[in-house]
């Protein structure tokens, strides 16, 4: 049975040559092959009345050539297919994770506005794909520095040990096994330690019928932060098992797990994900909240990862 490549999405910009690279050094440690994609876009007055899933162009493909360019010396690079597709972006991208173990582009493609933070191809892809699909960021970003994500994370002001880390988030009442899966794999792939951010909500807000208001909770927040950490430790004993040469921690938190996930992206190597199952009343793919916050604003690649066939 032959390897599923790995893709990368180019468009001839330069984060989708950043998201080239990533997905270069994805492919050599899977030892897969990895294949780039280029979709030119239809003109909008040229757009068939159905969407394809992208048909091949005979023609000579400039974006391809100036990757060939980029990629001609490396030194032993893995198998490599270059692939020009016609179609709408949007729908191509993620078709083309029926037949990938992993696709990879920018936050960010050359029509893009500089003032979104991903753009609407990624964000498709991120919600359709059938494999698990690795946003790349424009280098700089800094996740954490708006208001809302700043300082989230660094309550204890202890700094960041050195070395390659995978963060991923634990719902410890709803774990999400196709996540955890991803994550302890690729951090088993990296040799790095695995940072689990399983965030509570804190302060509780109890509604009383009696008097018709929110009263403080009468919950201990030191209690509910012990149960949330044994909840978390229990979900991840058989992955750990699974893994022995890999070193997770578990960071239990109050409070949005968006924004500890995106203040823990500063310096990570990567920041696992899961996209939500799908619902009998919302039968279509949704992100969630929480990964597209983490998609806006994370420093570090995201990895979105779906949900198990059976489970979709």
């Amino acid at each position: 049975m032959s390897t599923l490549p790995v893709i990368a999405a180019v468009d001839g910009s330069d984060d989708s040559l950043v998201a080239l690279d990533w997905a270069f050094d994805a492919a050599l440690v899977r030892e897969a092959p990895l294949r780039v994609v280029h979709v030119w876009q239809y003109a909008a007055w040229a757009k068939p009345d159905v969407l394809p899933a992208g048909r091949p162009v005979p023609e000579d493909d400039p974006v391809l050539d100036r990757v060939r360019r980029y990629l001609e010396a490396r030194v032993e690079p893995p198998a490599t297919e270059y692939v020009a597709l016609e179609g709408e972006p949007a729908a191509v991208l993620p078709e083309l994770g029926t037949a990938a173990q992993l696709l990879v582009l920018g936050s960010r493609g050359r029509g893009g506005f500089a003032s979104l933070l991903l753009g609407s191809n990624g964000m498709a892809a991120a919600r359709d794909a059938g494999c698990p699909v690795v946003v790349v960021p424009k280098p700089g970003r800094d996740g954490g520095t708006s208001h809302a994500f700043r300082a989230v994370g660094d309550r204890d002001g202890m700094p960041v040990e050195p070395g390659p880390r995978v963060v991923v988030g634990l719902q410890v009442d709803s774990p999400d096994d196709a996540t955890l899966s991803f994550a302890f794999a690729e951090a088993a792939r990296r040799g790095a330690r695995l940072q689990v951010v399983a965030a509570y909500t804190w302060p509780l807000h109890v509604w009383t019928a009696a008097t018709a208001q929110i009263v403080p909770p009468s919950h201990d927040q030191n209690a509910v932060e012990a149960e949330t950490r044994t909840l978390a430790e229990g979900v991840l004993a058989p992955y750990s098992e699974r893994h022995p040469d890999v070193r997770a921690e578990t960071t239990v938190v109050p409070g949005d797990a968006a924004g500890h996930l995106v203040s823990a992206s500063r310096d990570a190597s990567l920041v696992v994900v899961g996209r939500h199952r799908r619902r009998l009343l919302a039968p279509a793919r949704m992100m969630g909240s929480v990964t597209h916050a983490v998609l806006l604003h994370a420093a570090s690649p995201v990895a979105v990862v779906p949900p198990a066939p059976m489970e979709e």
